[in-house]
């Protein structure tokens, strides 16, 4: 993980949702990972994360959000399933973190339970109501306008679309968020779970999530000699131009590092199909 000194201090950008002219990218300072996206992530785009368990899917996230806060902006991450004070446990396993960051408020940890308890709702059921799911896009909204939020992750988006009715109220709900993250020009993750099918490719439990993102990352495990390996491949990043070959993922102490597929089975002598 190496930021760039020279690089400048991104300042929040207002987007015009109708948009007409290129758009800056937010580098992920992910080792291989903006080669593959041909210079970042365009600012404002709403990316689905997709992966099965233990394919890196938060690890990645997080030192997405890390880099931005090392680099002057201010990020924040919002759990779904897990409590705050859980989160930052785990975040001082990272090598690459520091409490720097959460302390100076450019790095911010919400959990969802917090959210809901201050707009009263209750509900945990699968039965959030219009007006739930107005009040938590409404909180959301609050969230980045207030603290000027620049990279969002949120996970899981897939607990979230649990929570809703049907596939048209996920539709919705997904559009209309990465409509207002895209005006405030924040660069939002959502992480998805998926389910390994041999039959079907998903990006989604749901099926509709990648549908309305801007992008798709693709995250995943495959058996090679033994070994169970990483990979991750770009299926999608509007407004960019981008790799869609499969890359190995290695997760090391001071972050990831992505080398392509072929290149690693090269250097060791692995065949892959």
């Amino acid at each position: 993980m190496n930021v760039a000194e020279e690089d400048v201090k991104p300042k929040r950008v207002m987007l015009d949702p109708r948009g007409g002219r290129p758009r800056e990218k937010s580098k992920t300072h992910i080792e291989g990972l903006d080669r593959i996206l041909n210079g970042g992530i365009p600012i404002g785009n709403t990316t689905l994360l997709a992966g099965t368990v233990g394919s890196g899917k938060t690890t990645l996230a997080m030192e997405y959000l890390i880099n931005g806060a090392k680099n002057g902006e201010t990020t924040c991450y919002i759990s779904v399933t897990e409590p705050s004070s859980k989160m930052l446990e785990n975040l001082r396993t990272y090598g690459f973190f520091e409490d720097s960051l959460v302390t100076e408020g450019k790095l911010n940890v919400f959990d969802l339970g917090i959210i809901n308890d201050r707009l009263g709702v209750e509900r945990l059921d699968g039965s959030y109501t219009s007006k739930d799911m107005e009040a938590l896009l409404g909180a959301f909204e609050d969230i980045v306008d207030e603290l000027q939020i620049t990279r969002l992750v949120i996970d899981s988006i897939t607990a979230i679309c649990y929570q809703l009715p049907d596939k048209g109220a996920i539709r919705n709900f997904i559009f209309r968020l990465g409509q207002f993250l895209s005006t405030f020009g924040c660069t939002t993750m959502l992480i998805s779970e998926t389910v390994v099918d041999a039959r079907t490719q998903t990006y989604s439990i749901f099926g509709v999530e990648e549908a309305v993102a801007d992008g798709v990352i693709l995250m995943g495990n495959v058996q090679r000699q033994g070994d169970l390996l990483r990979t991750l491949q770009v299926v999608k990043m509007r407004g960019a131009k981008h790799s869609r070959s499969r890359q190995l993922v290695e997760l090391t102490p001071i972050g990831l590092s992505i080398v392509p597929l072929l290149k690693w089975g090269q250097d060791t002598g692995q065949v892959f199909t």
